[in-house]
């Protein structure tokens, strides 16, 4: 009996040292969690780039924003001539935070506490305009409604007067569920749509089609195309109980129009079934395309923003999370339903879906026509 067991495991581990594909991957799914897990999450956010609205012309600015910098929550990228030039970057996503400086600044920072150490009606010396929807970022920015003001000050000044207001847009009562359905749309596209394509041109060369297929006058890029057509309405089927049960259920606030959605799910919707279809045509066993579909799937829910701020990522994460067409869709879908921006504004994540799909759809056409020679 033990002589044939190891017969079978010995017979296993060759055919396994053979299979290059299931081999790499037993290898490299680890690693990669690992990777991402230990280099690219980060749940502490830092360095988060954020706006400023200077309108007080005060000498105590200038110390104000560097003490501000000195505690490595923010940078500043941009500013911004006026309040509803800020809330119109916020909207569309350029800024998930800034910070308005009223005229009277110097006067509010005179009559506070934290800076006078006196005891006088005190009003906070400026405002944080977050996008409430992010949790983990709005928390972080709720930090430093009590920053000191000591470096301003020039002297230690203890006071539980807030120094600063925090007005959340968009989630004001912190529902995380807010932020998480429509990151979910995204979530479920890629597992379903990667991987209903991914086994195509596979499950057709293991039930024995493929020479049907050759002898038919069909084009490469007409095969591709009938393969990933069907699908999308699929995708718009799980999209609309998405919305409608985390609406009804959840009272998500859908404040987007419903063709700026249609639009930005079609992109995204074809986008990852064409990456399946590229899968598809690398892959030689239904086996290596769910293995492939579940490398691609994690980085998709790691990095994209669903679950840990993409601007707390490190800049080698982001660059990795940007070539996938789950991050381009996360920031459309809460853009869109969350802040009612429209798709024009969204214009780079709009075009970066489109031409993924067009060179999907190139790869794929151009490795059948490989395999078929």
């Amino acid at each position: 009996m033990w002589r044939r067991m190891l017969a079978i495991v010995i017979k296993e581990l060759r055919q396994l040292s053979r299979d290059r594909m299931t081999f790499g991957m037993i290898v490299m799914i680890p690693l990669v969690q690992l990777m991402l897990f230990g280099y690219a999450i980060n749940t502490d956010a830092r360095h988060l780039p954020a706006g400023l609205v200077d309108l007080s012309g005060s000498s105590y600015s200038s110390p104000l924003i560097q003490a501000i910098k000195a505690t490595q929550v923010v940078d500043f990228t941009t500013r911004y001539a006026s309040l509803p030039e800020a809330e119109a970057a916020i909207t569309r996503g350029e800024v998930k935070v800034v910070l308005y400086l009223p005229p009277d600044l110097g006067e509010r920072l005179i009559r506070h506490p934290g800076f006078s150490g006196g005891q006088y009606m005190a009003e906070p010396v400026g405002q944080w305009l977050v996008d409430g929807s992010d949790t983990v970022l709005a928390a972080a920015i709720r930090s430093l409604r009590q920053m000191p003001l000591d470096e301003v000050a020039g002297r230690a000044v203890k006071t539980s007067v807030p120094s600063f207001e925090v007005v959340q847009y968009f989630n004001p009562e912190q529902r995380s569920v807010v932020n998480i359905i429509p990151g979910l749309l995204g979530v479920i596209l890629t597992m379903t749509m990667v991987m209903f394509t991914s086994a195509a041109i596979v499950r057709e060369r293991e039930q024995g089609n493929m020479e049907f297929l050759i002898t038919t006058p069909v084009k490469p890029l007409e095969l591709m195309l009938g393969k990933i057509l069907p699908y999308v309405l699929v995708g718009f089927i799980q999209v609309l109980i998405i919305l409608t049960m985390g609406h009804l259920i959840f009272a998500l606030p859908i404040r987007g129009g419903l063709d700026s959605i249609a639009l930005a799910s079609m992109l995204f919707i074809c986008a990852s079934l064409t990456l399946g279809l590229v899968i598809s045509t690398i892959a030689k066993t239904q086996l290596q395309a769910m293995q492939m579909t579940v490398f691609v799937l994690l980085p998709s829910i790691l990095l994209s923003g669903f679950m840990f701020p993409y601007e707390a990522m490190p800049i080698a994460a982001q660059w990795i999370a940007e070539a996938l067409p789950a991050t381009h869709f996360m920031r459309m879908s809460r853009a869109i339903i969350l802040r009612d921006a429209e798709v024009m504004s969204l214009g780079a994540d709009a075009i970066w879906l489109l031409g993924f799909t067009c060179l999907g759809l190139l790869v794929a056409s151009l490795r059948f026509s490989k395999h078929l020679d």
